[in-house]
């Protein structure tokens, strides 16, 4: 009778993967799951930071639905996702297949479209203040050239999110490397085969590329999402922390920072938070649900 090999991990070994993964674990726990405890709490009390808190139960939510700028930032937030997320998808997306392509230079031109997105969120921000102002600015004065009167940009009401979807295109290059990444995973011989039954661009775009690359859009979808709801950086930098022109760029995370770091209402800020964990959360769990019909896997059978 043969010997059964046991594979499992002895004590020794298992207090060793223990010891390795134990200041993760302690960080996680002190840095991560600890303030959102208190973070829960301090969002069912009155706390202003200099006092110790005291318990109002529900009553910051019930604030919130009373807030006319809790409502304009979640509008604007919502605005800016509903156009900034998509075009940042398409727009790295097709970067990535241009620089997947077989051309002189492809590595130097990778990095070059990499680059700004690891620059400071800050510089990014004033860089873009200069280009988009009405008088001095750059593009306006671009614009000029073919006799047309630029907007107003950061300084108009209507304009405002739209120049922040424009400056979002800078830190493009993170997603284009993700999807850079997926392409070159695709099987060649996917498309040698493509070819033989005389499938054109076009079709081997859509019935391979696309499928085959479809779990890291998906990917980049959820992590866009998630970070789109975080916006805040350029939007305090732009606006000085206003929230800009007839609170145009009130963001959420900007509205959340000015109760708990200005007005020093930090158990409406926890409310607050909470909130846009929740709304982040539904938004996955809808994206995950979804997937179900357009993500597909390798290996996967296809109705």
């Amino acid at each position: 009778m043969k010997k059964r090999v046991h594979l499992g991990l002895n004590t020794k070994d298992q207090l060793s993967a223990l010891a390795f993964i134990l200041p993760w674990i302690i960080g996680f726990l002190i840095f991560t799951i600890g303030p959102m405890v208190a973070s829960l709490y301090y969002s069912f009390t009155k706390y202003n930071v200099m006092q110790p808190p005291d318990w109002v139960g529900i009553s910051n939510y019930s604030k919130l639905i009373q807030d006319e700028l809790f409502w304009q930032s979640l509008k604007v937030t919502f605005r800016f996702a509903l156009l900034a997320l998509p075009l940042n998808l398409i727009v790295g997306y097709f970067i990535a297949v241009l620089l997947n392509q077989d051309i002189k230079w492809v590595n130097i031109w990778r990095t070059i479209y990499y680059l700004p997105s690891v620059i400071s969120g800050v510089a990014v921000a004033i860089l873009w203040m200069r280009i988009f102002n009405p008088r001095l600015g750059w593009l306006n004065n671009f614009l000029k050239i073919f006799e047309i009167k630029g907007p107003g940009w950061l300084q108009d009401p209507q304009w405002a999110v739209p120049a922040l979807v424009i400056m979002s295109l800078w830190s493009v290059g993170g997603t284009m490397i993700i999807y850079l990444s997926g392409l070159q995973s695709v099987p060649t011989t996917l498309y040698d085969a493509a070819k033989i039954d005389g499938a054109s661009v076009v079709q081997e775009f859509r019935h391979i590329t696309l499928p085959m690359t479809s779990p890291v859009i998906f990917f980049n979808l959820v992590m866009g999402l998630i970070s789109t709801f975080q916006y805040f950086t350029q939007a305090y930098t732009t606006s000085g922390g206003t929230g800009g022109p007839a609170r145009s760029t009130l963001f959420y995370n900007l509205y959340l920072y000015l109760n708990a770091f200005l007005y020093f209402d930090m158990g409406y800020a926890s409310a607050m938070a909470w909130v846009l964990f929740i709304l982040v959360m539904i938004l996955t769990v809808v994206v995950f649900r979804t997937s179900l019909f357009w993500v597909y896997y390798e290996g996967q059978a296809r109705s």
